[in-house]
């Protein structure tokens, strides 16, 4: 369940600190009512984006596949085969 806090809360920076580490969402912090920010651990920002980063990945090469642009992969391993002498 995502954590809400207010944004006065951000006075005590150890304790937005710990909730962000031991969380496993962003925290969301509210300003008269109304989301104003997220805020998260390094950890799980590099998560999220790494993750952002796979399915740009992803969608790239689906596109690739709509658009016929495959190869076979027996040939591909036969051309690296031969290439590197393996």
């Amino acid at each position: 369940m995502p954590q809400i806090i207010p944004i006065r809360d951000l006075k005590n920076t150890s304790e937005i600190s710990r909730i962000c580490q031991s969380s496993d969402e962003p925290v969301f912090i509210t300003k008269n009512g109304y989301g104003d920010m997220v805020i998260m651990s390094m950890k799980l920002y590099e998560e999220k984006m790494f993750m952002l980063d796979v399915y740009g990945k992803l969608i790239a090469a689906e596109e690739q596949i709509m658009e016929g642009k495959v190869l076979d992969g027996n040939t591909s391993l036969k051309k690296i085969k031969e290439k590197y002498h393996v």
